[in-house]
């Protein structure tokens, strides 16, 4: 694919100047890119100075407003308002998406029932169950499985190895990455009499007698519902619901290695970072951001427009716009207080030492 320099400047709705005819092929590093021959060239991302010393005479490129294309001798430049917007439009021009052939291939098993979507792409050796329901320009890569009655929107793309279980509803436009698991059973055992578990929650730590138990399957009944635009990053997996569905709302981007237990609620456009684990029935305001490692306890409520450091685990109900940290979180003011204090520690320590010292010496005399 290759766009003029003037077509992608439009398409970016940036700035412009230079050579806006020269074509563009790609992207790449400042340091990776050549000077733009007859047939174009591949656009440097150099939107800092630091980044553009690295620029050749004769190449293009994206500068951050402010930059001078003239002082590092390029043909053409796009200037970017918010370089990493930018960014994603640059990306998202330049990207191939994954490598799925148009139509049905034949070695996919589809079930009669199963109603495709026109355009739809399914790969070799993808499985889709009874009552399925593909949507317009889904692309499903190889070794996909979808269950039964499960629905995919329209212009989903889901990646080699994904596996979605029966009754899991997904909106438009949803991407998930290789191995991805959806709709798998929840973690869910009860004993026939109170466990260990629920003693020490009861108790707050104390346990009366210690007795063999036997865990008992709570089967999930309940499915998983993900809004439009939603992404799921590599491995991770979200669990069905017991009776009612887990549910993921729109625009929610979810990272590689993340555990959502079931019946979670994760509100719209959220942000989960690699690790991250959310137990069951705890739920998720809007626009909550969590960072790598971040650990959310089963059944609490966490606030709109909260941000969670990475490894914060969290325990109780956090207020919405609250940012915390640490183990256990707190808000980030009081867990820096927090660090500044441990790390006066060695001085009192020392300080308290002398004092003793000192006390002695004071005693002996005396």
């Amino acid at each position: 694919m290759a766009v003029t320099m003037d077509e992608l400047a439009r398409a970016l709705e940036a700035r412009s100047w230079g050579d806006l005819t020269i074509r563009v092929t790609g992207a790449a590093e400042p340091s990776q890119v050549e000077p733009a021959g007859p047939e174009g060239g591949r656009i440097a991302l150099a939107m800092s100075p630091k980044y553009a010393e690295a620029l050749k005479p004769g190449s293009i490129a994206i500068l951050a407003e402010g930059m001078e294309p003239e002082r590092y001798g390029l043909k053409a430049a796009i200037f970017a308002p918010r370089p990493r917007l930018v960014m994603a439009g640059l990306t998202r021009a330049f990207d191939p998406g994954p490598d799925i052939a148009p139509g049905i291939h034949p070695s996919a098993v589809i079930d009669p029932s199963a109603r495709i979507g026109e355009g739809a792409a399914i790969a070799p050796l993808a499985v889709i169950g009874a009552d399925v329901e593909i949507g317009p320009r889904a692309r499903i890569g190889a070794h996909v499985s979808i269950g039964r009655g499960s629905r995919i929107g329209a212009d989903a793309v889901l990646h080699p190895g994904v596996r979605i279980a029966h009754g899991v509803t997904a909106g438009d436009r949803l991407i998930v990455q290789p191995n991805a698991s959806i709709g798998g059973d929840g973690f869910s055992f009860v004993t026939p009499e109170e466990s260990g578990i629920e003693e020490i929650r009861r108790t707050l730590g104390k346990r009366q007698q210690i007795k063999a138990q036997h865990w008992t399957r709570i089967h999930s009944l309940g499915g998983v519902e993900l809004g439009n635009d939603v992404e799921i990053g590599a491995n991770s997996a979200i669990d069905r619901g017991t009776i009612r569905a887990t549910q993921v709302g729109s625009g929610t981007k979810i990272d590689n290695l993340v555990q959502l237990g079931h019946n979670v609620v994760i509100g719209r456009d959220c942000l989960i970072c690699g690790q991250a684990g959310v137990a069951g029935s705890a739920r998720l305001g809007d626009r909550v951001v969590l960072a790598g490692k971040v650990g959310v306890n089963d059944n609490i409520e966490i606030g709109d427009d909260v941000i969670a450091g990475a490894a914060a685990k969290i325990f109780t109900r956090v207020p919405a716009g609250r940012v915390i940290l640490g183990n256990p979180a707190v808000k980030m003011e009081t867990q820096m207080e927090i660090q500044r204090a441990m790390r006066r520690l060695p001085r009192f320590a020392q300080q308290l030492s002398k004092l003793q010292e000192t006390v002695t010496r004071l005693l002996e005399k005396g």
